[in-house]
């Protein structure tokens, strides 16, 4: 790796033995520093009520700026319509992993109506997502009681959320919270290898896409793009 190249040449590059033995110790740190600042990224999080036949958005926060700036108004609302897809897509009281090529969307929809979700990288820790989930679905709750959630976000705000997706872009700043929080539940995590084994028989994510109101025509025009190219977007 790139990493390993580096350790490789500095080792070189020091004057004896003695001098860099003991920094052998160090480098499991220097590598998972590594991997927290250049590899692992957290993209979004977000709740959605689950009270009615449809799931309407609750708060929602995300960071699309390690994309192409052309590319990043079409990668928000593809975030957006791939959160709520997934998690209408859900059984209630249960989890899912859903990868799509170098993505990652955990979701859990919980007992008491709100489903969390959250959307990484490949690296980023399942356990730190999943907690993530259960941190921000219960601090919104003891903000905005369940009586008083709407289809409008307007009606929740939740300007904490902002800030905790910049938080837990690394994520050992998760090891407090999951070593003070309780067990999460045994509750299976059901992987999915591709979003399309997510929908419901007979459905296409083509025609979800070709139907969604929530996509511009331009995301529309980026998703078939990328489709035919089999790619999704340039990370920058």
């Amino acid at each position: 790796s790139f990493f390993s190249c580096c350790c490789f040449f500095v080792l070189l590059a020091l004057p004896s033995f003695s001098f860099w033995f003991p920094l052998l110790s160090l480098a499991p740190l220097f590598a998972f520093i590594w991997i927290c600042i250049f590899i692992m990224k957290l993209y979004a999080i977000g709740l959605y009520n689950m009270q009615h036949e449809k799931p309407s958005v609750l708060t929602i926060a995300k960071d699309v700026s390690s994309f192409n700036f052309f590319q990043r108004g079409s990668v928000d609302e593809f975030l957006a319509f791939f959160m709520i897809t997934v998690c209408e897509r859900t059984e209630e009281v249960s989890r899912q992993c859903v990868e799509e090529k170098q993505y990652r969307l955990y979701v859990h929809n919980r007992a008491d109506k709100l489903c969390g979700i959250v959307v990484t990288d490949e690296e980023y820790p399942q356990r730190v997502a999943f907690s993530l989930i259960h941190k921000v679905a219960d601090e919104f709750k003891g903000k905005h009681s369940p009586s008083s959630w709407t289809s409008s976000p307007s009606d929740t705000p939740f300007p904490e959320l902002t800030e905790i997706l910049k938080k837990y872009q690394n994520p050992s700043e998760a090891d407090a919270m999951m070593k003070a929080q309780l067990e999460l539940d045994e509750t299976k995590v059901i992987m999915h290898k591709a979003l399309d084994s997510v929908l419901h028989r007979q459905e296409k994510l083509d025609d979800l896409v070709a139907k969604a109101e929530d996509l511009s025509a331009t995301s529309k025009t980026f998703y078939k793009t990328a489709k035919k190219t089999n790619s999704c977007c340039v990370v920058t």
